[in-house]
């Protein structure tokens, strides 16, 4: 008897929760007709029930990734938003503000694009193992996979090769991977085990395989020669442009051609890049015209990109300048070097680090189709898109 009347209790209070739910559902419908937003907001009940399997599962991710790190002897920092660079890369455009200090003075501060700079001052100051999980900002980005905010997981190992972080990615993967109970990571019609060893390949012999051209051959000491590397881009598919520098048509041809065939299958480390574009990264041993840089890819998505850092500050001080340069000569403007980090470096044990997108790889494993569903408050589709 007793068990009969917990069942009845039971089943009324699912009856009540259902109504409350389609109540709820109603009101918020009703609020989005009468507001006539061009899309439903991700508030509306019904697009965050649809959401919510996806939002559940990031937060049972981003708790394994903890743990991972936390049982690899790992520290979590966290890093400044509010910088006096937001970094020094041609091609990544900041969010700028002033801080108004109490004697009514303005000082240009930034949105930190990346934790890096401050973490590199956290190995410089004795921490060895750290990581951190944060917001980071990058202007003029929006699409399935870009967002202008969005969470990026970058972690540092003081007195360790590079190549040890390819472990460490494999292990987040499957992490992600068990969590949701998926067998394979899938976008756009590709897959990618997640369980399986990646392939490491070198960027150079990327290009001979799938563009057929030996890129290696255009690579100098002083970077890349540009109307050489056009001339065997020449059968390729691309709009070369007259003034495309040899880092344009490179990019062209990883984006076009190389991207489309990495990671299908089982996840795809990509290794070596040119040093002249790996503004952050050590020369290699191995070849001094390249860099101990890789990209790590599943679906043909961008999910990581790693260094052996550079620790020389003279050299990094040179890097930024041209970085900058760059970007005056693209965009009009250029960001301030941060001296303090430039010191730091000076100090700076040899160390390894990455940043990885933490929303993507959530997208991934969760078969989301964009960014924006595995984020609990994405911006409002009419902005940026």
């Amino acid at each position: 008897m007793e068990g009969s009347w917990s069942l009845k209790i039971s089943q009324n209070r699912a009856k009540h929760n259902t109504s409350r739910a389609k109540r709820h559902i109603y009101r918020t419908d009703m609020a989005i007709s009468s507001s006539s937003p061009s899309a439903s907001p991700f508030w509306a009940a019904r697009v965050h029930a649809d959401r919510r399997p996806f939002l559940a599962a990031r937060a049972r991710i981003l708790s394994a990734w903890r743990r991972w790190f936390e049982a690899e002897d790992f520290t979590e920092v966290e890093t400044a938003i509010l910088q006096v660079s937001p970094g020094n890369e041609a091609h990544i455009s900041a969010f700028a503000t002033d801080f108004i200090g109490p004697d009514g003075s303005a000082s240009r501060l930034y949105l930190h694009s990346s934790p890096e700079f401050a973490c590199k001052k956290l190995l410089a100051a004795g921490e060895e193992r750290i990581f951190t999980l944060g917001r980071v900002f990058r202007n003029k980005e929006r699409g399935p996979l870009h967002a202008p905010e969005f969470t990026m997981l970058e972690w540092y190992r003081a007195d360790s090769s590079y190549h040890v972080l390819i472990d460490d990615c494999a292990a987040l993967a499957t992490q992600s991977a068990a969590v949701t109970g998926s067998s394979l990571f899938e976008w756009r019609g590709r897959s990618c085990d997640p369980f399986a060893s990646p392939e490491i390949l070198p960027i150079c012999e990327s290009f001979q395989r799938f563009a057929g051209v030996d890129l290696h051959a255009t690579l100098s000491a002083d970077g890349g020669d540009r109307d050489h590397l056009a001339s065997l881009c020449g059968h390729l598919d691309l709009r070369i442009a007259q003034d495309d520098s040899w880092s344009d048509i490179f990019s062209k041809v990883i984006s076009a051609i190389v991207e489309p065939h990495l990671g299908i299958g089982r996840m795809t480390v990509l290794d070596l890049y040119p040093l002249c574009e790996a503004a952050l990264a050590r020369p290699s041993e191995a070849d001094p015209l390249c860099a101990e840089r890789f990209e790590l890819y599943a679906c043909g998505v961008e999910l990581a990109n790693a260094f052996g850092e550079l620790t020389d500050p003279v050299e990094q001080r040179r890097r930024f300048e041209t970085e900058m340069q760059e970007r005056m000569r693209i965009y009009g403007e250029a960001y301030p070097l941060d001296e303090d980090f430039l010191a730091a470096l000076a100090v700076m044990p040899p160390a390894s680090g990455i940043a990885l997108g933490a929303d993507r790889m959530i997208m991934l494993a969760t078969g989301a189709r964009s960014i924006d569903q595995v984020m609990w408050t994405p911006l409002p589709p009419d902005i940026g898109g």
